[in-house]
């Protein structure tokens, strides 16, 4: 059974940007301090290694060219040696951990960018990753969309666990989705907090907390936990003021990495957070009676839901490169379907109609 208690942590950490070795050693270090501070399961945020990319509107396509390839080599690989680093440093720690990631494509001939969650057990095994299934106006020109597959939980001895990218925690079919497949602690990554001013591409970073009463992460954040009874550990990016090395600001203008994680109860209720300006480790324990009492009022896998008048198709394809063909190649012989279809109507055996097909393809 799962634990009746646990911590869930959010390491809202900045990445040495662009930079693969030093994002890694960094991580290592946050999941240890969240180890020692008795978490169970730690998250950080979207793409935080080796960091978002601000960049990603650039006009200036040499440069952006550069920066794509660069991203490419900092970014990480299920197969990669920092993935195994990662995996003893979670065992150490001995928790769970959601890692936001950009991630290079495995598929052979592929060099793809993905946006990802890499999920760890506490053995530090990669359980599997979620890629974000559609990419957000200009991120279309860095990631690519992620399989149906993706789309998936994790068993946990805290429970069962997921998570969502940015914008696909205001995907409705997508909520619903993990919460049929009993999503029980929720991972939502983030860019960073933002202050809205009239709509959704006019934002800025946000200075302070007060950045919640016009950010959708705030209100999201809480209904997703409400609606799905999920624990919500929902992290952030946090980058200092400034321009990383080898970059400008005006390139990095759409910055709004300010912080703002939270930790978030069934009931909607925040219990951490959110954290905004500064780097750090947000904690909180929970219970699992928190769940069931919201439960008790509105569950969403039982006496509050209407199968018979709404329900989800959920597929679990993962997209592949070539598919089989049945029969034999075009311009030869006859297909296996027709070969039947004939004998049927003439009475005779398959194979008789199958080798006449094949000598008269071949005259």
């Amino acid at each position: 059974m799962p634990a009746e208690s646990f911590t869930l942590a959010a390491a809202q950490v900045e990445p040495v940007y662009h930079d693969k070795e030093g994002t890694l050693d960094k991580t290592c270090r946050w999941i240890e301090k969240a180890g020692d501070a008795g978490a169970d399961l730690v998250v950080f945020p979207e793409t935080y290694f080796p960091g978002y990319p601000y960049w990603r509107g650039s006009t200036d396509i040499p440069r952006w060219t550069d920066l794509m390839v660069d991203l490419q080599h900092e970014s990480l690989h299920v197969d990669d040696e920092a993935v195994d680093v990662i995996g003893d440093a979670v065992r150490e720690a001995d928790l769970h951990l959601a890692l936001g990631t950009n991630e290079v494509s495995d598929r052979p001939g592929s060099d793809t960018l993905y946006n990802s969650i890499f999920y760890f057990d506490r053995d530090g095994d990669l359980m599997g990753r979620h890629r974000k299934l559609m990419p957000t106006h200009e991120e279309r020109a860095i990631w690519g969309r992620g399989d149906p597959s993706s789309l998936a939980t994790y068993e946990t001895d805290l429970g069962t666990l997921g998570g969502l990218i940015c914008y696909e925690n205001h995907m409705t079919l997508s909520k619903a989705a993990l919460t049929a497949m009993g999503e029980e602690i929720h991972a939502a990554v983030w860019p960073g907090f933002w202050e809205q001013h009239g709509h959704p591409g006019d934002k800025t970073r946000a200075e302070s907390a007060e950045a919640r009463d016009t950010c959708d992460i705030y209100p999201a954040v809480r209904e997703y936990a409400f609606e799905t009874q999920s624990f919500v550990a929902a992290c952030s990016a946090y980058m200092s003021e400034g321009a990383p090395e080898g970059f400008t600001e005006d390139e990095l203008g759409f910055n709004v990495a300010g912080g703002g994680s939270m930790l978030v109860n069934p009931a909607g209720i925040v219990k951490a957070g959110p954290l905004v300006g500064e780097e750090g480790l947000l904690t909180a324990e929970f219970d699992r009676d928190e769940r069931r009492a919201t439960k008790a009022y509105f569950d969403a896998m039982g006496h509050y839901t209407r199968w018979d008048a709404v329900s989800l198709e959920v597929s679990d394809e993962t997209l592949e490169p070539m598919t089989a063909r049945e029969g034999p190649p075009a311009g030869r012989g006859i297909s296996a379907a027709r070969a039947g279809a004939i004998a049927d109507e003439y009475d005779v055996p398959v194979d008789v109609v199958e080798d006449v097909a094949e000598a008269v393809t071949d005259d």
